[in-house]
């Protein structure tokens, strides 16, 4: 197991290294710049400004410069946000992306999970189409969709939820845009596990553990919820890692001072530095994840080998 740890570490390297080079480039290729504005600055203006973020040199150089700082944990200055670094501005986000992403993906994992079990225990009755039919709903209608649907509801109509914004951190206001966040998530969850758990309860030994008189309770959750969950893990380190980073734009309905809405602004503004700096914390989540996923499925599945 250790070996497989280290060698998945190793591998870590070269895969940000790629996702650092794709992102820098198309970063630069991409129109327009940090500085050009609707009315354009004077000359001089904008030569300083060049010269003191040192876009004024050569590509090649701009990009070993930033890939030098990158290793030592500067991701440079943000170029939109003065007087702030990057790592700053990441590290005031990521809390807030965080908790709101840990309580969606709670939300996700085991509403999905238990809509699933419950579809397929009742497969082909007016319970299990019901579930689907808002499974397929939830991933259809995207999140600008819902989000602002909830908020007209339930902030709005009803008055019983505020409509955005952090305020104190209390689950009040972290209840819509969790659920904007989740349903997604959700929806995916409950199909997978849905499928899989069908499959799982047609299996020999489930067979076997029914004759023996076993109870139903002990068939599902013992014997075939194991089975089950394989591709439920194999989707969580994306997921999780979607989740935990902060949603661009749930974040940005709900006015939500995260990671994601850092992107958001930093991609329109073409603060090149803050949008570097999410994408590469998003590669580590998705790498750190699916390090996790992988042993998880180890352990759920005695057949897969770490040597």
């Amino acid at each position: 197991m250790m070996s497989f740890v280290l060698r998945r570490l190793a591998s870590a390297v070269p895969t940000l290294f790629i996702v650092v080079t794709i992102s820098f480039f198309l970063m630069r290729f991409a129109p327009g710049g940090p500085f050009n504005l609707e009315r354009p600055l004077p000359p001089t203006t904008m030569e300083n400004l060049m010269r003191t973020y040192q876009l004024d040199q050569p590509l090649w150089r701009q990009y070993a410069t930033y890939l030098t700082n990158a290793v030592k944990g500067d991701f440079g200055p943000s170029y939109v946000y003065k007087d702030n670094t990057v790592a700053e501005l990441i590290g005031k986000g990521l809390p807030y992306s965080m908790e709101l992403g840990f309580y969606a993906l709670l939300l996700a994992l085991i509403g999905g999970v238990l809509m699933g079990t419950t579809a397929a225990l009742r497969q082909n009755s007016a319970l299990d189409f019901s579930i689907m039919s808002l499974a397929t709903v939830g991933t259809t209608v995207p999140n600008f969709v819902v989000g602002p649907v909830l908020t007209l509801i339930f902030a709005i109509v009803l008055s019983w939820l505020p409509a955005g914004g952090w305020g104190d951190g209390s689950l009040r206001f972290l209840v819509l845009p969790m659920i904007a966040l989740a349903l997604p998530q959700l929806a995916v969850f409950a199909r997978l596990t849905r499928g899989s758990m069908i499959e799982a309860l047609h299996a020999d030994h489930i067979r076997t553990a029914k004759a023996y008189g076993l109870p139903s309770r002990v068939v599902v959750v013992t014997h075939a919820m194991r089975g089950a969950l394989l591709p439920v893990v194999s989707y969580l380190a994306p997921c999780a890692a979607a989740l935990l980073t902060g949603s661009a734009v749930v974040e940005t309905i709900f006015t939500i001072p995260g990671v994601g809405r850092y992107f958001v602004l930093g991609a329109i503004n073409r603060d090149y530095t803050l949008v570097m700096g999410t994408v590469i914390l998003v590669a580590i989540f998705v790498i750190a994840f699916n390090l996790l996923v992988d042993i998880l499925y180890g352990l759920l599945d005695p057949r897969v080998r770490h040597d």
